[in-house]
């Protein structure tokens, strides 16, 4: 007998996640390389982001910064109750993946931006703005770890297939002390 489950994340969203993750691997294998294919993922990536945070504002309910996005205090409260193991569950994003998630558009962004100066005649060639986009592209790497990290600690801590849930859309039902 399945459990109930519930519909959290909209196509877009899908579409969105598994995109940029697409567009991230590309452009880390492809940097100094197949430079054409890079900079069109790169590109590709910018403009994913771009439609990420007009859904942030315009989304279906899951998909809105409001639903998810928490204040300092309450991410420091929640990463305080994951260290101690008891953490509630969340139909949509955690506080801590919710900040991953801003980050991670951050990130993404600045190193398109640095990226997109290196192609312009004031930049091209320029030191610094070569190593910041290569210092932020290590960084989105190591994020991308910590954000696998713990998509696999909240499977295994909630017993639900994260990975599962951003390919189908749906997680389990909420149950008493779920934060839906």
């Amino acid at each position: 007998m399945s459990e109930p489950t519930v519909k959290v994340w909209e196509p877009y969203v899908r579409v969105f996640h598994w995109s940029l993750v697409i567009c991230i691997a590309t452009a880390w294998i492809t940097a100094d390389e197949v430079q054409r294919v890079h900079e069109f993922v790169g590109y590709t990536a910018s403009v994913l982001v771009a439609s990420r945070v007009v859904m942030g504002f315009m989304g279906g309910h899951y998909t809105r910064f409001r639903q998810f996005v928490k204040g300092p205090s309450t991410v420091l409260s929640y990463a305080a109750s994951v260290a101690k193991g008891n953490e509630a569950r969340y139909l949509g994003h955690n506080p801590l993946g919710a900040a991953m998630v801003i980050f991670l558009l951050a990130l993404v962004s600045g190193i398109a931006f640095t990226g997109w100066l290196q192609t312009t005649d004031a930049y091209w060639g320029i030191e610094w703005v070569e190593e910041l986009h290569e210092a932020l592209a290590n960084l989105l790497i190591a994020s991308v770890v910590l954000h696998v990290g713990g998509v696999v600690l909240a499977s295994r801590r909630h017993k639900e297939n994260l990975v599962a849930a951003m390919l189908r859309g749906s997680k389990r039902a909420a149950e008493p002390g779920d934060i839906a």
